[in-house]
């Protein structure tokens, strides 16, 4: 990894800026500009938001390996994005299915200037930018499906195969002009498809391709951790919906009204369905249901009512109960219940953005049967794609840790860091010993 970062510089010395690339275009809409800067930063706090909301769920020896999954993607994608990334995923169109990998290597000829078909009220740069932020939490959605059980380094290889082969082409196929999905008539506002649909069947292929846990009791480490992290879930998504009309319009403000109304049905529906099947409403149940529902609007949330978006989050919310409650009783260690949230969401947030936007209460049966087959083609690919991208980087680097190392927990045994020295007894600390440190003597510190 650290002779492909020495490449990457080497070439960007021999990369001089294009003459002219930031001198101010005409074009801009200032009070666009404002607003997708201000969601952009919402955007990329959403990555944050979720390594808390991921952290506080796992055991207390696996919540720095699990917050740390989440962030190291906004320094590997970031990097990623700006090399071939955004080339693949908006450059020049080849087939409907790719974009010209030349097209913005290492972000040549992206500035100032507005891309007519793209962008055409703000910077490309800030195009660029914010479609990055995207980019990075979709394969961190993804992690809280192995969580525990995952080498470090391994993951990384993963993370950027999945944006290379998987999240690039998804974005290019459903946003690009010429993508091919797009020019079917398919409707995904923020990412329904694209972020959600594809992290979640990814989440599901992967807790299949690395089996469970040997540990059999987990319990959450930090459920305030939880709340946190969705609370902040909850804030960034306004620049995540909200950002997608690219626009200060009503398009935006649509969007932030049915994201909030969205999030807050679905928490009071996930508690509720609790109450009614014997458990107590709790905070985890609270912060689990306002992400669903933010998860449940995303495809739709410039497009649909208030009253809509209610009756929309409350019912992928009682499928999303329901198929957390299926993949319990599964063989399937989806450890944070990726799929049965963001997979399912996604999935059912496309299929009824085919009823409420472009299809049967419109009385347009093609735009819903498109919506199906959208639904079909992502989840195909995103499945055997990952399956072939995660056996492909087992073959580089084993996925999976050691029984030894996941039962001292990824903390330590990945990073040689801990939630809380204390929970290690005596005879781990004299058993294990750091290459650098021994346990003991980082506990002394």
């Amino acid at each position: 990894m650290m002779s492909v970062l020495v490449i990457i510089s080497l070439i960007g010395l021999f990369m001089p800026e294009t003459p002219g690339l930031w001198v101010p275009d005409k074009k801009f809409n200032p009070a666009n500009v404002a607003w997708m800067i201000t969601a952009t930063i919402f955007v990329l706090m959403m990555t944050p938001g979720l390594s808390f909301f991921y952290g506080g769920m796992v055991g207390k020896k696996n919540v720095i390996s699990t917050i740390l999954q989440s962030f190291i993607a906004m320094g590997i994608i970031s990097i990623l994005w700006v090399v071939v990334g955004f080339s693949l995923a908006f450059g020049t169109d080849i087939g409907g299915f790719i974009g010209n990998p030349g097209t913005f290597f290492m972000f040549n000829n992206v500035g100032a200037k507005v891309d007519t078909f793209l962008c055409p009220t703000i910077p490309l740069a800030l195009f660029a930018l914010f479609q990055m932020k995207f980019a990075i939490i979709t394969p961190s959605l993804i992690t809280g499906s192995f969580a525990e059980r995952v080498r470090f380094s391994a993951y990384m290889v993963f993370m950027i195969l999945f944006c290379i082969f998987i999240y690039c082409p998804l974005a290019h196929w459903t946003w690009h002009p010429d993508g091919f999905l797009n020019k079917m008539g398919v409707v995904d506002f923020a990412g329904g498809l694209v972020v959600h649909a594809s992290s979640g069947v990814a989440a599901l292929a992967g807790a299949i391709f690395l089996g469970k846990r040997k540990q059999k009791v987990h319990r959450p480490a930090n459920i305030p951790y939880v709340v946190l992290g969705a609370a902040l879930l909850w804030l960034g998504w306004f620049g995540f919906n909200a950002g997608s009309s690219f626009a200060a319009d009503s398009i935006a403000i649509k969007a932030f009204l049915n994201t909030n109304t969205a999030s807050a049905t679905a928490m009071m529906a996930w508690i509720f369905v609790d109450c009614l099947t014997g458990q107590k409403p709790s905070a985890m149940g609270a912060a689990i249901g306002a992400v669903v529902g933010l998860v449940a609007i995303t495809p739709m949330a410039g497009y649909v009512s208030a009253g809509q978006s209610i009756s929309i989050a409350f019912i992928i919310t009682l499928v999303c109960h329901t198929a957390v409650h299926w993949k319990n009783k599964s063989t399937v260690d989806d450890a944070l219940d990726v799929f049965p949230t963001h997979g399912m969401g996604g999935i059912f947030g496309a299929l009824l953005t085919g009823v409420f936007v472009n299809g049967l209460l419109a009385g347009n049966i093609k735009g819903f049967l498109i919506s199906i087959l959208a639904v079909a083609i992502v989840f195909i690919y995103s499945f055997f794609m990952s399956l072939l991208l995660y056996w492909l980087t087992n073959k580089m680097i084993p996925m999976r840790v050691s029984e030894e190392n996941e039962k001292l927990g990824l903390d330590m045994s990945q990073h040689n860091e801990s939630y809380n020295f204390a929970d290690f007894g005596e005879r781990e600390l004299r058993e294990y010993n750091d290459k650098n440190d021994s346990l003991e003597d980082l506990k002394k510190k």
